[in-house]
């Protein structure tokens, strides 16, 4: 396995609406946790669509993991041209950071958007060139990850295609570890 997809839940659908919010640390945490075993057992590439949320959180991640994993590589592949047009101008700034160093981006369709079809073909086409998937979800709440979900059952039903989930579950276990080491820390003065 040598490129991993990464997607997950949009900002909103996690009631997450900036980038301060303390949620955030520990998705990240969480992926960061994943992607590190996923490496060391040979991931060189990290593909993601450049959505808000879980995929630009994961980008940051894969950007600090270059220091330790210099093999690590990013490739934003955008459903359509100017994905970004309508975002906030803040948010604008904050993907192209990612977008700056990323080590490859392309649009899958080389157009502005013109219908929605063009997201289920960049989730076709993502799966297709990836060798596994590592999505944040909660089955309980659907949301836009079951597309994802849904493109790569169907692949993996016919081909060994690994399916990796970041569940609630997991990432209220990272917090109870992160606030138990941290009462820990707090008695060793």
């Amino acid at each position: 396995m040598r490129t991993i997809a990464i997607s997950g839940y949009k900002a909103h659908e996690l009631g997450i609406f900036d980038q301060k919010h303390k949620g955030i640390y520990y998705i990240k945490k969480a992926i960061e946790n994943r992607l590190r075993t996923l490496v060391e057992e040979g991931v060189e590439w990290v593909i993601i669509s450049g959505q808000l949320g879980v995929e630009l959180w994961a980008a940051e991640v894969v950007i600090a993991l270059k220091a330790e994993y210099p093999q690590v590589q990013l490739a934003v592949l955008t459903p359509f041209l100017q994905q970004e047009e309508r975002w906030q101008d803040a948010t604008k700034q904050y993907y192209q950071e990612i977008l700056n160093q990323a080590d490859f981006v392309d649009s899958i369709t080389k157009r502005a958007y013109d219908n929605p079809a063009q997201l289920r073909q960049k989730n076709e086409f993502i799966i297709a060139k990836a060798d596994a998937l590592l999505l944040l979800y909660d089955e309980d709440k659907p949301g836009s990850p079951t597309y994802y979900l849904d493109i790569a059952k169907k692949r993996q039903a016919n081909e060994d295609f690994p399916i990796f989930f970041i569940t609630p579950t997991d990432l209220d276990l990272l917090v109870q570890e992160e606030q138990h080491e941290h009462v820990d820390s707090e008695w060793d003065v």
